[in-house]
């Protein structure tokens, strides 16, 4: 399994493109929020030959979901998150208004992911896992065999995900670190939603915000 990192919009957001020897790739929270951007995407997809079989969201905050439109017209995907990220989803044409950000309305989402679902693609299997806290009801994914999370907003290198906005609480996000993602070998790369990618074993030695 491979990952492709992009950072796109004026919030730094990655957007990960996972794929292996099949050729088959997810798009992780795609933020592109312009034509650049999202030329950019497509041309990666495209130079790796590359056939995108899923749009996920790991939670739906603006920053995250800029894109969603583009890929899903684009690839005729439809969006896969938790149900619990409806209402959020639901209120991002005001907070687009609010920053002053152009955003294509997103579709629904229609696939949903809990707690302990796999998900497949090509020769790949991602574990679910249910990690609210940064948004009420965020999901973070782990690939075994490479040692691998995508986590979106909710561990950083040396931090953690905001809590201040509409569904956040530092409780609810501190027990989904230390119960879903601390128990992951020490070694497991963590690849956030902003920034650089991380380790479970760094971050449980010394996130000041979070330690076990």
């Amino acid at each position: 399994m491979d990952i492709a990192i992009f950072t796109f919009n004026p919030f730094a957001e990655n957007t990960y493109i996972l794929y292996d020897e099949s050729k088959k790739c997810v798009i992780f929270d795609p933020g592109c929020s312009n034509p650049e951007e999202q030329q950019q995407l497509t041309d990666f997809i495209e130079s790796n030959k590359l056939t995108p079989v899923k749009l996920i969201n790991t939670h739906c905050h603006i920053d995250h979901v800029l894109g969603n439109k583009f890929v899903s017209d684009n690839y005729n995907l439809p969006l896969t998150s938790h149900k619990g990220e409806s209402g959020v989803l639901d209120m991002q044409p005001q907070v687009s208004t609010m920053y002053g950000i152009p955003y294509d309305p997103s579709p629904k989402i229609t696939i949903f992911l809990d707690d302990g679902d796999i998900v497949t693609f090509g020769n790949t299997i991602l574990k679910v896992f249910f990690t609210p806290g940064h948004s009420p009801a965020s999901i973070s994914f782990y690939n075994e065999e490479h040692g691998v999370v995508i986590g979106g907003d909710v561990l950083f290198q040396g931090s953690i995900g905001r809590t201040d906005l509409p569904g956040g609480d530092f409780e609810t996000l501190s027990k989904s670190i230390r119960e879903k993602l601390y128990v992951l070998p020490d070694d497991v790369v963590v690849y956030s939603g902003h920034g650089p990618s991380t380790t479970i074993g760094i971050e449980k030695r010394t996130n000041p915000f979070v330690k076990l």
